[in-house]
């Protein structure tokens, strides 16, 4: 008897550049007020990471915001990475709910999507939720969302877990798109954004480039 295939395992269950779509929710000035599971600077560098990596490698990137005319627009430092879009304003707290959002999505075509959000526990939760019980793999950026408390955070990451989310961070993200480091073509982007966005990781980095241009002397 052939054992039953797990989607979550194997070379399939990793993301592509492909197989995916991104889907910001609500990182707007209201919610950062709120936040308390994580410092707001530290939410601000991860999801800007995150939006940068799909931009480089070609991801389709969707903003949302909800009720933005109260909780404020789209911080800045997001709208700069793709300053085209305007973000789809909703009412419904659950994302899922507002069809443009879903109807976005299927006009991809993707199968998996990428989700981080304010407040986890409820803007992330809620369309999270929903998406897998209509048979989407859904994936969720832990440190590019955040909650209203570590406690509020870490039960609404339970839960989506539960439902059958993957739990993923910002740095994973790029690092499946990338795959290997033969793709010459996007690694430029990818060592700017460690160096801008990866703490100790990128400082090492910019050393290990001062170290290599360093003329050797006899």
């Amino acid at each position: 008897m052939l054992a039953k295939e797990n989607p979550k395992a194997g070379l399939g269950a990793l993301l592509t550049p492909d197989n995916c779509v991104l889907i910001l929710i609500d990182h707007q000035p209201f919610q950062f007020a709120g936040l308390r599971s994580h410092d707001t600077q530290t939410i601000i560098n991860n999801v800007v990471g995150l939006t940068k990596s799909a931009k480089v490698f070609g991801v389709p990137t969707l903003f949302t915001t909800v009720v933005e005319q109260r909780g404020g627009l789209l911080i800045k430092q997001l709208q700069e990475i793709f300053p085209d879009q305007k973000p789809i304003d909703r009412t419904f707290i659950n994302t899922w709910q507002d069809p443009r959002i879903v109807d976005w999505v299927k006009a991809t075509g993707k199968k998996k999507i990428v989700m981080a959000a304010l407040w986890t526990e409820i803007c992330l939760a809620m369309p999270v939720i929903q998406a897998l019980g209509e048979g989407h793999e859904v994936y969720i950026v832990t440190d590019a969302s955040g909650g209203v408390s570590l406690e509020a955070h870490e039960m609404a990451v339970m839960r989506m877990v539960q439902a059958g989310a993957v739990p993923i961070t910002w740095t994973v993200f790029g690092s499946e798109l990338q795959r290997d480091w033969a793709r010459t073509d996007t690694v430029p982007a990818l060592a700017e954004m460690l160096v801008d966005h990866m703490g100790n990781v990128g400082t090492s980095l910019t050393w290990e480039f001062q170290l290599l241009a360093t003329p050797v002397t006899e």
